[in-house]
């Protein structure tokens, strides 16, 4: 138990170093904040909302977790950002101990130390995303699904686990979280024993998934008249598959065709340093496999095929599969020859660019630092509209301090806005303002900053004018 709670520990002060100096990153991190502190406010744990309207994009349970963060430290991007951590370090946790079971414990620390220090799983193990917590239950209903195969075992445990991960995978991120169910359908032909069914017991399990989910998606449905399963699946998942989300994949049936290796090729990249043994790693398994390695192989290439298929690309995608490739490299350290210098130098790296890079990033953030220098003149009672810049990252750091909600304007609108009565103010891109506001009223507050709008990729110039009362 001490290596477990010893690997725990330093895994989360790993993934935790420097959470607290970056802003929340736009788009994705300040909306999930956002809508887990606006769950808090409501009361409400089975609708999440962003900026009062319905957020259909993802199921529940990361919302509950940074609720969870929120209650006990406060609402604040550190708690934001501690579940993945936490998420994150029970993942290389779990590779601790599968690798000792499917190996030795040698192999065990290897997968648990190249999964934590994968690339992508430095950038993700510090996003207030749902990221995390997939790649967790992902895991979860592969280990016990793997025992379920190959162990014979006696206790209903990895049953319990295996249909309990799926759920919960399924709550984190939707019906992803299921494709260990393929893994098993795909590798349970070549291993055709008797008892494996009687094992598996498919009826009853999926009915106990369906049962855990439907506690939740039952109200939701009825609550929002069946939108969270039209607009949170048929859009957010189906919708990807089809077409391109946020301008992130192939626009075209050429580029469709032209991406089709993008994770293949991505890999390289996200799975640095460990990338760089890949190719040793394919040429050992072509010759040598045995059926662990087999089932480890079949996740990973379903992951990777399945958002190979899918139209929406992005990066962190194929996240989920890198468990399994972290295990089917550390199940070969020898003969890959892991070095101990590797993972000093690519840790050192990692926690010198967390710690001492990071903060001074701070001053590219343009919501962070408005809501920061205005803070002495923001109100509790005061509204607010935003013109041409409509973030989410300004709901989140301006609702720290204000309780109503942002209002999306256009130029025309902005001088009937300001003029209502009560206490409010309004953002906008400074070369608008010149042109709206070209004599702002003597009582008004301004305040202007600089910075880089990282959802769209270009330098922004915003002006914050404030009516006081």
């Amino acid at each position: 138990m001490r290596k477990y709670m010893l690997l725990f520990f330093g895994c989360l002060a790993f993934h935790v170093a420097g959470t607290w100096s970056l802003p929340l990153m736009d788009r994705d991190e300040p909306r999930f904040a956002e809508a887990s502190r606006e769950m808090l406010e409501r009361g409400d744990y089975i609708v999440p909302y962003f900026n009062n309207q319905f957020r259909f994009d993802k199921p529940p349970l990361t919302y509950w977790c940074q609720a969870a963060s929120f209650r006990v430290l406060g609402e604040d991007d550190f708690a934001a950002r501690l579940p993945t951590a936490i998420a994150a370090a029970l993942v290389a946790v779990l590779l601790l101990e599968w690798g000792t079971r499917i190996r030795n414990e040698r192999a065990g620390w290897w997968a648990a130390i190249v999964f934590t220090l994968a690339l992508q799983t430095f950038v993700h193990g510090k996003a207030a995303v749902a990221d995390m917590w997939l790649v967790l239950f992902f895991t979860l209903a592969h280990r016990s699904g793997w025992e379920l195969l190959f162990q014979h075992p006696k206790r209903r445990i990895f049953w319990w686990i295996f249909y309990v991960s799926l759920a919960f995978g399924f709550l984190a991120k939707g019906p992803v979280a299921w494709t260990p169910l393929l893994t098993v359908a795909v590798v349970k032909p070549f291993y055709p024993e008797k008892r494996l069914s009687a094992r598996f017991r498919f009826a009853p399990g999926l009915a106990l998934m369906l049962v855990i989910v439907c506690v939740w998606a039952v109200p939701a449905l009825a609550r929002t008249h069946g939108d969270f399963f039209r607009i949170g699946i048929l859009h957010h998942v189906v919708g990807r598959s089809f077409s391109v989300m946020e301008g992130h994949g192939a626009s075209s049936p050429l580029m469709y065709l032209v991406l089709l290796p993008f994770y293949f090729a991505a890999v390289f990249v996200s799975f640095f340093p460990w990338s760089i043994k890949l190719p040793a790693l394919w040429t050992e398994l072509r010759s040598n496999r045995d059926a662990s390695d087999t089932f480890l192989i079949t996740g990973t290439l379903i992951v990777f095929g399945i958002f190979t298929l899918v139209k929406t690309k992005l990066p962190h995608y194929t996240l989920p599969a890198f468990p399994l490739l972290a295990l089917l490299v550390a199940r070969r350290f020898d003969s890959l020859r892991l070095s101990r210098r590797l993972v000093i130098s690519t840790a050192i790296v990692y926690v010198g660019v967390a710690l001492f890079v990071t903060p001074s990033l701070r001053r590219f953030f343009p919501s962070y630092i408005l809501a920061r220098e205005s803070r002495g003149d923001l109100k509790p009672e005061m509204e607010f509209g935003a013109i041409d810049y409509n973030e989410p990252s300004l709901v989140w750091y301006f609702r720290d301090r204000v309780r109503g909600f942002m209002t999306t304007l256009k130029a025309k609108d902005a001088v009937s806005y300001m003029a209502k009565p009560g206490e409010r103010f309004i953002v906008l891109p400074s070369k608008t303002a010149a042109v709206v506001f070209p004599d702002p009223e003597p009582s008004w507050r301004r305040h202007r900053v600089t910075g880089f709008n990282v959802a769209k990729g270009q330098r922004v110039d915003l002006t914050l004018f404030l009516k006081p009362q």
